[in-house]
């Protein structure tokens, strides 16, 4: 049975990491991609969808790893693409931008969708859209200070800072009140990678969100 919007935000929030795939990857590439981050703790996965055979890699990812896998769609622009995702397999969508629309089908269904958002305007259109997990986007540009900044007035939305994060930003992400992150060429490089090298990198990156990243109980 397919999740709901709810457990699937649940999910996402329990993994931390949100591994995203966009590139020119071979069909068994991505399998082997995919079981490099099993065996790295990551268990979320986006695959944009301007990524060549995008639809086909998610039904294929679905089908491999089943439940193992929170499997979605990224780059989701349309309601069409948004339909097509689903259909492919896709439990959760993820956009650059808002799109009513979009929104309104992943409402209908009830399927996780975070729209990608960058300022207070765009936030609150959001969520009075009823997006309450909101993808923050880009944030190589602007840093961890963005994030702290718009949760003060919008300590209600669940952010989930996406571009530039790495190792040696991740923490300050989490304490500036990241539920999860999204994170891309830090963790599956584009080319001259290995599954114990993708591996390597999810276990460290994992260890670091929710070992380092945390603040101590009572200093939240």
């Amino acid at each position: 049975m397919r999740p709901t919007s709810d457990e699937t935000a649940v999910r996402v929030k329990r993994n931390g990491i949100i591994a995203i795939v966009r590139g020119g990857y071979e069909l068994s590439e991505l399998l082997r991609i995919g079981n490099a981050l099993l065996a790295g703790s990551l268990r979320v996965i986006e695959v944009t969808l301007n990524t060549p055979r995008a639809l086909e890699v998610i039904s294929a990812l679905h089908k491999r790893f089943g439940e193992e896998l929170l499997i979605g769609a990224g780059t989701v622009r349309t309601a069409e693409q948004f339909k097509a995702a689903v259909a492919a397999g896709a439990l959760f969508t993820v956009a650059p931008s808002f799109d009513l629309a979009t929104v309104a089908c992943a409402r209908e269904v009830d399927i996780l969708h975070m729209p990608g958002v960058f300022t207070a305007t765009e936030t609150q259109t959001a969520f009075a859209a009823g997006c309450r997990m909101l993808k923050l986007f880009p944030c190589e540009t602007v840093g961890p200070a963005h994030l702290r900044a718009l949760r003060a007035p919008f300590d209600d939305v669940e952010f989930v800072p996406t571009g530039g994060i790495d190792l040696d930003n991740i923490g300050l992400y989490a304490h500036a009140g990241a539920v999860a992150v999204g994170i891309g060429s830090a963790l599956i490089p584009k080319s001259g990678w290995s599954e114990a090298e993708i591996t390597s990198r999810a276990r460290v990156l994992h260890k670091a969100w929710f070992d380092l990243a945390r603040p101590p109980v009572g200093l939240a």
